[in-house]
Order: C-alpha cells, then sequence, then structure tokens
C-alpha cells in the first residue's frame, strides 16, 4: 500500500514535470568543473545557492537533475557524472595512505565506468568528458593552476561535482542522456516477475535506491525495502528479489519519497519520526494547510482561516486554499519514518480523507483550548513539555511518546498514558504548570476518560477557564492552593508553598492542608484593609465547599483535575491584573 501510493504520486508528479524522469533524480551539486573538448579543466564553478533557514542564511548545494546515483555501502561503486571528489578526481581531504589509495581506486573505477557509458557517444560534451578521464592523473592536482587553490573546498564535506562545457551542463546533452538511459533501462540476468507495485511483469530491481532525508538515519541514505542476510533468502532468491518490486517502480517510489523528504516545507519532525503527507491530486495547497495544521496559524493560513476551514470541512463542504477547492473527500496520505541504522522504519502509514484528518486536529485543538495559551498549540510543544529540558532551552522527548501522541492526534484515538504520565513527572519536578501542561492534562483526561463513571463531573472541571461553581472537590483544592500562594505572596512579597508543598498538596490533602490553613492565617493577619477582606473571602467560599475534611488520598486523573484547578484560579488572577493595568492605563 505504501509503495503503491509513492509510485502513484511520483506518476502525479511526473505527469506535471515536477519531478525527475525514471533514470534521473534530483541531487545536491556543489561544484561543476568547466572542460573543453581536449578534457583539460578551465575552471571551477561554485554551484551552492543562499538561503534563508531559521533566521540565518546559509549556503547550501544546488539541487539538479542529474542521472540517478547507485546505492552505495562500503564498496566502491561510481555515479555517472555527478560524484564527489574521490571519483571524479581521484583525491581525498585525508592524507593517510589508505585514504588515498582508496581515492585511487575509486577514480580508477569511474574512469572505467564513464569511458564505457560513453564509448559510442560523439557529441562534443561527450568528447570532452572522454577525454578528461582519458588524461586526468590525480597526482597533478595539486599543481593544476586552475584545481589546485581550490583543493581544499572540493574535498572538504563530501560536496558532489558535476562537469560543464562549452554547450552547457553535460547531463543536458540529448547523446549522453541516451546512453545513460540505455546503461540505466538495461536487463539484467533476473527472470522478469509480477511486480508487486505495478502489477506488470518486469525485471525486479536487486537493490532499491537509497531513501535520503529521514532525521537520523544514514547521511548516505537508508533502505526501506532491504533484504541483506542468508537467513532472509527464500527460494534462493537474494536481496530484494525476495520482495518483486520492478526497476521502475523501485525508482518511482524512492523518487517520490526522496522529493517528499527534501520539501521542508512540508516535512515534519516529531520525536525520532520524520513525517511526510501529500495529497493524491499532488496539489500543493493541501500540503500547506496540512503543515498549518501540525504548526498552527501562520502568515498565510490564519488562526481564523484554519478554524472556519475546519468547521467546513466537518459540515462536508468544500473549501478554497490558496485558489484550490478542496474538497474534504480528497484522498489524502500521511507517512511517519524512523532510523533503523541503515534502514527506516515505518512508525505509521494514514490513508484517508482530507476532511477526516481535519476533524481529527479539529477536536485535539478543542480539546487543548485553555486560557492563557495561544489558540492552536502544535504537536511538538506538547511533546517538549514530557521530557527536561537541556541548558539550552531544548527537550527530547521519548519516540515512543512521540509516535503514539502523532498517531492519537492524526487517527483521533486515545492519547497514550506515557504522556499523562510523563507530564505528571515533569509537574513534580519542576512545581510548575505552564499553559502548555495545563492543556495536555485537560486534553488527556477529556479524551481517555469518555468511560470513566465520573466523566460528567470531568467534563464539568475541564473547561477553557475557571469554572467557579463546580463542587468536585480536587479541583476546590488546586484553586484553593492556588488562593494560599497568592495570599502569602501579597503578605511577603514571595511565594514558598508552590516549592514545598505542591506536590503533596495533590496527592495527600488531608496531611498538608491544614498546615497551609494555618499559615494563611498568620500571612492574612499582615494584609489590611480591602485586599485582607477580598482573600478572607475568597478563602471563606473554597473552605466551605471543601467541607470538615480533607481526602487522604488522591488518585492520578483527580491530582491533574487538582493541577487544572489550580492553573484556572492562577489564570483568572493574572487576568484580572492586566485587566486591572489597563483601567488605569
Amino acid at each position: 500500500m505504501i509503495l503503491q501510493a509513492l509510485t502513484n504520486h511520483y506518476e502525479t508528479l511526473a505527469a506535471k514535470g515536477e519531478i525527475p524522469r525514471d533514470g534521473w533524480a534530483l541531487v545536491k551539486v556543489s561544484w561543476a568543473l568547466e572542460i573543453d573538448i581536449s578534457g583539460s579543466v578551465r575552471a571551477v564553478m561554485p554551484l551552492n545557492e543562499t538561503v534563508e533557514r531559521k533566521g540565518k542564511t546559509i549556503s547550501v548545494p544546488q539541487q539538479k537533475s542529474m542521472p540517478a546515483p547507485f546505492k552505495r555501502s562500503s564498496g566502491i561503486r561510481p555515479d555517472f557524472l555527478c560524484d564527489n571528489a574521490a571519483y571524479i578526481l581521484g583525491i581525498s581531504e585525508s592524507q593517510e595512505e589508505k585514504d588515498r589509495k582508496r581515492a585511487a581506486d575509486c577514480f580508477s573505477s569511474s574512469r572505467e565506468f564513464h569511458l564505457s557509458v560513453l564509448r559510442s557517444c560523439g557529441s562534443d560534451a561527450a568528447l570532452a568528458v572522454r577525454s578528461f578521464f582519458d588524461k586526468w592523473d590525480p597526482a597533478d592536482a595539486a599543481e593544476h593552476p586552475v584545481l589546485g587553490p581550490k583543493l581544499k573546498e572540493l574535498t572538504s564535506g563530501g560536496g558532489n561535482i558535476t562537469f560543464f562545457s562549452d554547450m552547457g551542463f553535460v547531463t543536458e546533452d540529448a547523446e549522453i542522456a541516451d546512453a545513460w538511459q540505455a546503461v540505466y533501462e538495461e536487463d539484467s540476468a533476473e527472470i522478469p516477475c509480477v511486480c508487486l507495485v505495478t502489477g506488470k511483469r518486469a525485471v525486479p530491481a536487486k537493490i532499491h535506491p537509497a531513501i535520503k532525508g529521514v532525521k537520523d538515519a544514514q547521511s548516505s541514505g537508508a533502505a526501506l525495502v532491504s533484504f541483506n542476510a542468508d537467513s532472509f533468502t527464500s527460494y534462493e532468491k537474494e536481496q530484494n528479489l525476495n520482495a518483486p518490486v520492478s526497476k521502475y517502480a523501485a525508482f518511482a517510489y524512492t523518487t517520490a519519497l526522496n522529493h517528499l523528504l527534501a520539501d521542508a516545507s512540508h516535512r515534519k519532525f516529531i520525536g525520532d519520526a520524520t513525517v511526510v503527507y501529500w495529497a493524491e491530486s499532488g496539489d500543493l495547497a493541501e500540503q500547506d494547510f496540512m503543515s498549518a495544521l501540525f504548526d498552527g496559524g501562520d502568515e498565510r493560513i490564519t488562526d481564523e482561516v484554519l478554524d472556519d476551514a475546519m468547521k467546513r470541512f466537518a459540515a462536508g463542504q468544500s473549501v478554497d486554499i490558496e485558489g484550490l477547492t478542496v474538497s474534504p473527500d480528497d484522498r489524502f496520505f500521511i507517512l511517519a519514518l524512523s532510523p533503523n541504522n541503515a534502514r527506516v522504519s515505518v512508525r505509521f502509514f494514514y490513508d484517508t480523507s482530507f476532511g477526516d484528518i481535519t476533524q481529527n486536529f479539529s477536536r485535539f485543538y478543542e480539546e487543548l483550548s485553555i486560557t492563557g495559551a495561544k489558540k492552536h498549540i502544535p504537536l511538538w510543544q506538547i511533546l517538549n513539555e514530557t521530557a527536561r529540558k537541556s541548558p539550552d532551552g531544548k527537550a527530547n522527548p521519548s519516540p515512543e511518546v512521540a509516535g503514539d501522541m502523532l498517531r492519537a492526534v492524526i487517527t483521533g484515538c486515545d492519547f497514550p498514558e506515557t504522556l499523562y504520565q510523563s507530564i505528571m513527572l515533569r509537574i513534580r519536578s519542576e512545581k510548575e504548570i505552564r499553559a502548555v501542561k495545563a492543556a495536555a492534562i485537560k486534553a488527556f483526561l477529556l479524551r481517555n476518560r469518555r468511560n470513566h463513571p465520573n466523566y460528567p463531573e470531568y467534563k464539568e472541571v475541564l473547561g477553557v477557564k475557571l469554572n467557579e461553581e463546580t463542587t468536585y472537590l480536587p479541583y476546590v483544592l488546586g484553586e484553593l492552593f492556588a488562593v494560599l500562594e497568592a495570599v502569602q505572596e501579597t503578605a511577603s512579597g514571595v511565594t514558598t508553598i508552590k516549592d514545598r508543598y505542591f506536590t503533596s498538596a495533590c496527592t495527600t490533602p488531608a496531611i498538608v492542608f491544614p498546615r497551609l490553613i494555618e499559615l494563611a492565617n498568620h500571612h492574612l493577619r499582615k494584609l489590611d484593609g480591602g485586599t485582607k477582606i477580598y482573600y478572607a473571602r475568597e478563602l471563606g467560599t473554597l473552605m466551605a465547599k471543601v467541607g470538615e475534611s480533607y481526602p487522604a488520598q488522591m488518585n492520578l486523573n483527580d491530582q491533574g483535575i487538582f493541577q487544572i484547578g489550580y492553573y484556572h484560579k492562577r489564570q483568572r488572577r493574572f487576568e484580572g491584573k492586566t485587566q486591572e493595568n489597563k483601567t488605569e492605563e
């Protein structure tokens, strides 16, 4: 199903001219050697381009349509007309003997390969390339008037090098392109069989092209389909012949996937998973909207536009997105991949309607909605609250929590228990409940406790703002703790009860609250006038709801509701201060 969807996506994009044809691929290229018909190097052309990323201007290799590179492991296998300095020039950044010898072997293999492919070509561009490989001697590199000063730049970072002649890039020469196509499509000794992707009889691909762009996978590329041990051999079928996929389908699905992974604006990193998504129609507008669903509104798709579109999709109505009419019935795909050494693992694959996905995101944002938080809290912010932050402010959430949460958001299933447990652990450690943590607790309890006997009471205290009418004891105790904290802060200018008593207050209230009430009475005596009356009334109202005794213990769900009550009450206090400041102004 995954390979079929990717192959279909390739064919959709190929029909629009947005993706390389069979046998070609978009490859990152850093340099071009300008050669004349005699094979002499006249100039070194830098091909890097300047781009803006995360507010910084950086230089990155240019992506150009090149002959599809072969999948390489530790062996020597040259690519055609676009490769690193070892294969094109026979030189290495390292001066160790073993590295210099390997570079020489790489160039020797590359020379033999290029002369073989181009032996029947008569164009000037082909003659120039043949002449270059015939006459170039890696030993002359350091003394070469053009290449000598550029050797360090050409060899550092493993950037790819291609060729440029009087007629332009040599890959654009028709004869050279035809020669490469013949080599690429050359049938192997394998017997044609039924392709598992297309259903047609064709020669299967023994090795599939590499997948590049999956976070933390091998930078040289990893495999989505791979058999590499004798134990996987079935009926004497080696490697990927165990699952026969035609050369065309192998190229198509890997090219489509690499195209999606290279598109930074339509690719997300959630925990250890790299997530890509696409519409069956191949239109970018739907991908743009999905990016906004993942990250919340932006300058192009605002929060208001996002909300309106989600309501329309939920009602079964089509929506105009960036001039394109999108139907809720449009087919949409989401694929999450995780690194696994030289392979990539499928975290999950979701094939559904666009309306179904937007409806699940709408529910997710509705459940998260809480006072003091942004309108659409992105998933990555929720996940960051589950892990300890490093000194530079970065968090490393558990891959399992991230993967399960991603599935829950997209499919609408229950949130993982590990999310709630991780959030509670961070609160106990940090003694702080920020908006995102409170929103996550609220969303978890709303979604996962619908069959709980006390669900109506839960729903009552899991609103967006403070519910002053409820008598649900854990919530009221959370409010009470927030008032006790405010009394201490107003009387003495500092607050210490949160750091000392917060965890025990929401787990064993009967032990802690009598002591806190006693402290509050002491702090109230320091206050006078309207402030004293205000806090005394607040405490009296809440104490009346609590009654004469406190719970000896509270379960994990009630601890979360305690924290929601505490958060709601504090936000009410801050909102009141903000309103007072506005009135004074």
